[in-house]
């Protein structure tokens, strides 16, 4: 039953001090090294010294303006050995104290990601693409994008994780858990290009085309330009997960230090989804109940007999059948981001970095309801999400440099406007066994609704700055401090509920605003490097998460609410707040690695949408639940017994407890001292690689044990085991294949399998929000989404 009721490289833990009597900067390259420096990039500068372990390539930790300690860095060699298409979040899950669930194993359903890093979920994070911001990473991301759909995997150049809530200078008002900053690739300086085809189970394909334009002239201009799709089946059903998207860099020195560069990207997505599913589902059908939908009136047919009361057998017995499978649930969207910086080393120890950017996005999420009937008779009509998000922004920072401190400061604003309207369209009924109208393509576009559902409009203005200097006054010593002003204003206005879907009465939040003022979040570091092969660290950290926005009880948001639960719960809605006391140990050699890293978070004035009822119109409230307390601990152990063979153990404990017991419409939940939902408290990883000669293999697992689906925690997930390999091999290392191949660089084949063991597990928890406890329905609520069985996958890939 599966409900209970009651790297392949050493991980960047392991990197050795830098050698003795180096200094990192934070700035510019050492001024002995300059006037080697001939085209400068936009990875080449305006960032510290990088300290790459002796045995890997895959994972480092670096130096970034913080000390080194809380930073982690996954590198484009790891990203690349993932099937192709795979989303990156999916491969940072190989680290520990990171959870990374989806439907699907590749991890490009959006509606199923989810990702919990020491017990934050992707809200909670701050996530950048070269220092633009992408907001909150949930489905109907308001303040954003998805970091999917704002990059190729194929153009990433490494991903910076920061595991504490400092990095002053993050262009977030979410990284109460830390952040993650992308870091695109730049173009190369020789014409040339790349082409990956990927293939895969469930009619899975995916290609990615890039060109490179190599340096035009003498100041070295270039750019890129790239194409990638990704098309695929559902795994249970019918339906297609279809993405494309363009990205395009231009990047134009300016002298030996600076430069100038342009960013764009264009994604367009239209998916289907898996349906969510409850613990009475899973145990009295089973893992593989699907939506209706077919492409054939057939499927339209079996949801109106739904509708109307006659369902599957098997369906038989449940609680709640009409909710255990609909006909349909889509995705649609397309996305623009641009986005222009100009870098400036204005003298040997000044530097002035500054960003202005652009995104817009139209989106649409449906999903086919039983209980509001179109106009023309039919039981059914389709429910349409449609957000739209315009933001304009802009960041700029400065930092100078002595002998022994980098001084730094910047600013970042943004203007946000964010539409939340969902609105009803009609759906074809079947009389004497004929359809009224033509089958429609859940993918398309609707138009002309024949009602509005609700309406609430959204507008930000956001403003932070921050100041900060790292001292080292001695070798192998840093020590940080900064902190960050925050001033953020959100108003609501245009508020609207059909009162014929809910009741005449009901009037949404609207005319109201809220205001997130915090003056001084502060960051504390030290790193020490001492003897050869030793680091000690530690992290002090503030941080706030301004009010979240989305429509009418899908979030946790104070706006999120009719106008009276607006004005009973203002007086206690805070912003929520964490405190983070970090502190670790490594040690790297050239045949081990061993790293310690504890925690403790405190994180205060938690807003959560509490429900209960069914997932499709339930009693929402958001309340202020008190606080979590995290005391958590990863330790990771990397062993190279001999040249290139890699063995990777880690262990991740978080205890993530709430803080106080709450009550809910006059009825009191235990809470306290139960773990938080959806993230377990015990996480094993393992990994074994090998490379020779082209040639790359890799086995790893993973562990995830019990998570609370219920916040009382009387009902849980069980524990699970997962695991996949992988081989690539390069063509090009046999001599008589490259000169054959000329002038192509690189051929590669991979090959992978994803859930080797089969295993049946739920994936993504929470979706939908967690009940409080089993008397509240907990065992019928539809918020779980199924892991998807054993897959295959492999590609081929060229460089010219």
């Amino acid at each position: 039953m599966l409900v209970s009721a009651a790297a392949p490289h050493a991980m960047a833990q392991s990197t050795p001090a830098p050698a003795h009597g180096t200094k990192a900067k934070a700035g510019t390259p050492p001024r002995a090294a300059r006037a080697k420096v001939a085209a400068v990039t936009p990875q080449a500068v305006g960032k510290s010294a990088v300290y790459l372990s002796s045995t890997s390539e895959t994972f480092d930790v670096k130096a970034k303006h913080i000390t080194r300690g809380a930073l982690v860095t996954v590198s484009q060699k790891l990203l690349s050995q993932a099937p192709a298409g795979t989303n990156p979040l999916k491969v940072l899950s190989q680290l520990p104290g990171i959870m990374f669930q989806s439907a699907e194993p590749q991890g490009v359903d959006i509606w199923s990601q989810q990702l919990f890093m020491h017990g934050f979920q992707q809200q909670e994070i701050g996530f950048t693409l070269d220092g633009m911001p992408l907001g909150e990473q949930s489905l109907r991301n308001y303040n954003g994008l998805n970091t999917l759909l704002a990059i190729s995997a194929e153009n990433i150049f490494r991903i910076d994780i920061s595991q504490s809530a400092g990095a002053e200078d993050v262009a977030s008002t979410s990284n109460l858990g830390g952040s993650l900053a992308y870091i695109s690739r730049d173009p190369a300086h020789k014409l040339g290009g790349t082409i990956n085809q990927g293939f895969g189970s469930y009619a899975n394909y995916h290609t990615f085309l890039r060109f490179d334009s190599g340096d035009l002239n003498r100041t070295g201009t270039r750019f890129y330009t790239s194409y990638s799709r990704q098309d695929g089946q559902i795994w249970k059903g019918t339906g297609d997960q279809f993405i494309q998207q363009v990205n395009a860099k231009l990047v134009q020195p300016l002298g030996q230090e600076s430069y100038f560069s342009t960013y764009f990207d264009w994604a367009d997505e239209h998916q289907f989804s898996t349906p969510d599913t409850s613990p009475e589902v899973i145990q009295k059908v089973g893992y593989k109940v699907a939506n209706y939908y077919n492409g054939k009136q057939s499927g339209l047919q079996a949801a109106i007999n739904a509708a109307n009361g006659i369902f599957p057998s098997s369906f038989a017995g449940l609680e709640d059948p009409e909710d255990s499978a609909y006909y349909d649930a889509t995705l649609n969207s397309a996305d623009y981001l641009g986005g222009m910086r100009a870098h400036l080393q204005l003298t040997d120890h000044l530097l002035w970095d500054s960003t202005a950017y652009g995104h817009g996005e139209t989106n649409q999420a449906t999903w086919t309801t039983p209980y509001y009937p179109s106009p023309n008779g039919s039981p059914l009509s389709e429910l349409r999400k449609a957000p739209g998000i315009k933001r304009l922004g802009f960041f700029s920072r400065v930092q100078y440099e002595t002998r022994d401190n980098t001084l730094g400061g910047g600013v970042w604003y943004e203007n946000n406007s964010y539409q939340s309207p969902e609105y009803v369209f009609q759906m074809p009924n079947i009389v004497d066994g004929q359809l009224t109208e033509k089958l429609p393509n859940p993918l398309d576009y609707w138009k002309h609704p024949f009602a509005k559902i609700f309406n609430q409009d959204y507008s930000t203005n956001t403003f932070t700055a921050f100041v900060q200097d790292t001292y080292r006054p001695i070798e192998h010593l840093a020590l940080h401090f900064g902190f960050k002003s925050v001033l953020s204003t959100t108003r609501v206005g245009n508020g609207y509920a059909n009162p014929d879907y809910y009741s005449p009465t009901t009037q949404l939040a609207s005319g109201v605003g809220l205001t997130t003022a915090e003056a001084f979040l502060p960051h504390i570091s030290a790193d020490w490097h001492f003897l050869t092969h030793h680091e000690l660290f530690f992290d002090i950290s503030e941080n706030v998460h301004t009010y979240a926005q989305c429509g009418y009880k899908l979030c946790a948001s104070p706006f999120a609410v009719t106008q009276t639960a607006f004005d009973q719960g203002k007086s206690s809605f805070r912003p929520e707040t964490a405190w983070t006391y970090a502190a670790g140990y490594r040690y790297s050699s050239q045949y081990a690695g061993l790293s310690i890293y504890g925690y403790r978070t405190n994180f205060n004035n938690r807003l959560q949408q509490v429900t209960s009822g069914s997932s499709v119109n339930p009693i929402s409230t958001v309340s202020n639940v008190g606080g979590v307390t995290m005391n958590g601990v990863d330790t990771a152990l990397t062993i190279m017994p001999v040249r290139n063979l890699v063995f990777t153990n880690s262990f991740s404990y978080d205890h993530a407890t709430y803080d106080q017991n709450i009550n809910e419409a006059g009825t009191v939940y235990h809470l306290k001292g139960a773990q938080i939902v959806n993230y377990p408290r015990y996480m094993y990883k393992t990994r074994l690689s090998y490379d020779w000669q082209g040639l790359t293999a890799y086995v790893d697992a993973s562990f995830n044990s019990k998570r609370n689906f219920s916040y009382t925690g009387d009902v849980k997930v069980p524990s699970y085991w997962l695991s996949n390999l992988g081989i690539q091999y390069n063509l090009t290392h046999i001599a008589a294949i490259k000169r054959s191949l000329h002038p192509l660089k690189d051929l590669t084949l991979s090959l992978s399998v994803t859930n080797l063991q089969n295993t049946h597990y739920i994936a993504t928890m929470g979706e939908n929000g967690n009940p409080l406890n089993i008397a509240n329905g907990a065992l019928s609520y539809q918020s779980f989404l199924i892991g998807a069985p054993r897959m295959a996958f492999g590609s081929i890939s060229a460089n010219f």
